[in-house]
């Protein structure tokens, strides 16, 4: 499931190539490759010490049993150097994605004469030059944050903070469905939706069996939570009212550039769960845990969702349909309100 994680981010890193100014793509391209390289590395190494342990086998030098021992301490080493080294590219993807939104990245605009075209960087901060916007379809990078709530018949969960969280990175295209007409478009793409859950009261997520509880730790927790990661395919009807302009004898339609209204949904899986601890041992020492496996999650995601937007700024909700957990919580699902960004 974690390789399914990494490698979507390369594809929405390499995809964001056709939507931004130059020096972003470059950026963005890197990171991709980055995480493209260390995958590829990881996965090399695991199968090279999964050959060797067969080969061992083969020989009647170990049992099954060790083999198989073997074999599950080998990928849980390079999944955990995955999640380590990725980790840093994730942080440089949230970092340029940030700098984006503040304008610090060079943007790109296009000339077009005598039936070609080149492109020009510049700074959004000093030039501000808007480029036409002839196309039926545009794409954008998406970015959103904000909180997270387990609710039942529309009531919040005791035992969760209200720093829960959550976030989620995508791209998506955006088609006008009118010839003539600039109100209507389809919006559609792929993100990936970071979803966590903070228990107060010193309380973690245990699992006993199929079914997924919450019990006190022993000790002070400074952070207690647990991450899921969603896959989904996101659609909106989304209404634009940016007015069309007159270029000459011809009309611009034009986009994100007034209030914007999207209603539609999602549907897709869940890809990863973590746990993460931080408290002081006897000692005095800050320590950091880290649980990654299966917390009754429920496999499969849909729900609805809707934005609010005045150009490239938004406030977003999104609802879960189905429950969160499996045979846990029953009746709670997951609710999400907070802000979104829609990046020509």
């Amino acid at each position: 499931m974690i390789k399914v994680t990494f490698y979507v981010m390369a594809f929405l890193c390499l995809a964001v190539n056709k939507m931004s100014g130059q020096t972003f793509s470059q950026k963005a391209t890197e990171i991709s490759n980055n995480i493209e390289t260390i995958t590829k590395q990881e996965k090399d190494s695991l199968k090279i010490e999964v050959d060797a342990v067969n080969l061992l086998l083969d020989k009647n030098e170990i049992t099954a049993a060790e083999a198989d021992k073997r074999k599950k301490e080998y990928a849980e080493k390079r999944a955990k150097n995955i999640e380590t080294r990725v980790g840093v590219e994730e942080q440089k993807l949230a970092d340029l994605v940030r700098d984006k939104v503040d304008g610090k990245i060079q943007a790109e605009r296009k000339f077009h004469r005598f039936g070609f075209s080149y492109s020009e960087g510049y700074r959004n901060d000093t030039i501000k030059v808007k480029a036409e916007r002839q196309r039926r379809t545009t794409s954008q990078f998406v970015y959103a944050l904000g909180v997270n709530r387990l609710v039942k018949d529309g009531a919040s969960a005791d035992g969760f903070k209200w720093r829960s969280d959550f976030y989620e990175v995508g791209l998506t295209w955006n088609t006008r469905l009118a010839k003539n007409n600039n109100l209507l478009h389809a919006k559609y793409g792929l993100s990936l939706q970071y979803n966590n859950l903070r228990p107060d009261n010193n309380r973690y997520f245990v699992k006993e069996g199929n079914q997924t509880v919450l019990a006190d730790f022993g000790r002070n927790l400074d952070v207690a939570r647990l991450r899921y990661v969603n896959l989904v395919v996101p659609a909106h009807l989304e209404f634009d009212f940016s007015k069309k302009r007159m270029n000459g004898d011809k009309v611009d339609f034009r986009t994100h550039e007034s209030f914007r209204v999207g209603l539609g949904g999602y549907a897709g899986f869940n890809v990863k769960e973590k746990q993460i601890l931080k408290y002081k041992n006897d000692e005095g020492n800050n320590v950091k845990q880290k649980t990654k496996g299966d917390y009754n999650v429920n496999d499969f995601v849909y729900g609805v969702s809707a934005y609010v937007s005045y150009r490239a700024v938004g406030v977003y909700a999104k609802y879960d349909l189905q429950e969160t957990f499996t045979h846990s919580f029953s009746g709670y699902n997951n609710f999400s309100l907070g802000m979104r960004f829609d990046i020509n």
